[in-house]
């Protein structure tokens, strides 16, 4: 079986799938400058006789299924297989295999990072000290931008997913108090309060959010909760800003309400005017969908999809939990 990767792949998972399936055909879509169209892709896949394909941001379609109807399966190196249409290949019972946790490190790193910037107001003094406002004693920015600490913070999780839970592990360094909101989830360490959403708004100093962009989810935070929120709490949202109603969080923000947001998703991307709005308010720090951006990411998503397909290939098993539709793929079989 030859594989075609089209996803940044290292050297070393590259030979992996050599020995596992026999041949790779590596083209990465960072050397052709963009994602393949449907029809690159279809082009690509016939042109190498693939019957396996790895994905990071290509449109996997309906046609691209019925005009390569050899494919086996399809690996997604992203958090959700969003470029993929999965209905259409589990009609043809064609695993789609994914890689949840493949930036929860770096995620994880950035949001601390971002909250202690937030917090110890480290861009606000140094935009100062640059412009050479230190002019009298040395007490004075020690006075003018004191802030908090992590530590003893009670941070709330809406989504407790891989990312949520490394993030908790981190801050376990801290001694921060964690709770959280899943339905989906019950965390196995008792360190951990499961609350009600409400919960997680009024009673956090800090609220991140870790939410897929769903039908059920677009729009699900919004003033009800954002107004449960302590006067001094921060929101932090590093997953999709479509989860939070856009002008509940504005008028929250312009009001003071809050104490501030950590943002690294927009409305629209690139932003437009409305989103401008929020990222230049003075209690907004935001960063452009960086929170993922390590180079390290693309080592972790290879050690994830490597793992699944070893699994799906040798042990013919679909008991795989980064196998998006296992469960439909199980009654079919």
């Amino acid at each position: 079986m030859n594989v075609l990767i089209t996803a940044p792949y290292n050297e070393a998972g590259q030979e992996e799938l050599k020995e596992l399936f026999g041949s790779v055909t590596y083209r990465s879509w960072k050397e052709n400058g963009k994602a393949f169209t449907e029809t690159e892709l279809i082009a690509l896949l016939k042109e190498t006789k693939a019957e396996g394909l790895i994905a990071e941001l290509d449109q996997v379609t309906e046609r691209v299924f019925a005009e390569v109807p050899d494919l086996k399966f399809v690996g997604v190196c992203r958090g959700m297989p969003s470029n993929v249409n999965v209905s259409e290949a589990t009609k043809r019972g064609i695993p789609i295999f994914f890689t949840p946790a493949r930036n929860a490190q770096a995620v994880a790193e950035m949001f601390v990072g971002n909250l202690i910037t937030f917090l110890r107001h480290t861009i606000p003094s140094n935009e100062w000290l640059k412009a050479g406002n230190w002019k009298e004693d040395y007490l004075q920015a020690y006075l003018k931008f004191k802030g908090n600490e992590i530590n003893g913070k009670t941070i709330g999780m809406v989504g407790f997913g891989a990312v949520g839970q490394r993030i908790a592990a981190v801050l376990e360094g801290f001694q921060c108090k964690i709770q959280y909101y899943d339905p989906y989830v019950e965390s196995e360490n008792p360190d951990y309060k499961r609350v009600t959403l409400e919960e997680v708004f009024s009673s956090s100093d800090v609220v991140s959010i870790h939410l897929p962009r769903t039908d059920e989810t677009v729009d699900m935070i919004d003033e009800k909760y954002l107004n449960l929120m302590k006067k001094d709490a921060i929101l932090v949202n590093t997953s999709r800003a479509v989860v939070v109603k856009r002008e509940d969080l504005l008028s929250v923000l312009k009001k003071g309400n809050i104490r501030g947001a950590i943002l690294d998703v927009f409305y629209n991307e690139p932003p437009e005017a409305s989103d401008y709005e929020i990222i230049n308010l003075p209690n907004v720090l935001a960063t452009p969908h960086l929170a993922g951006a390590s180079f390290e990411v693309e080592n972790h998503h290879v050690t994830i999809m490597n793992k699944a397909l070893r699994i799906w290939h040798q042990e013919k098993s679909y008991t795989i939990p980064t196998l998006y539709n296992r469960k439909e793929l199980e009654v079919k079989a």
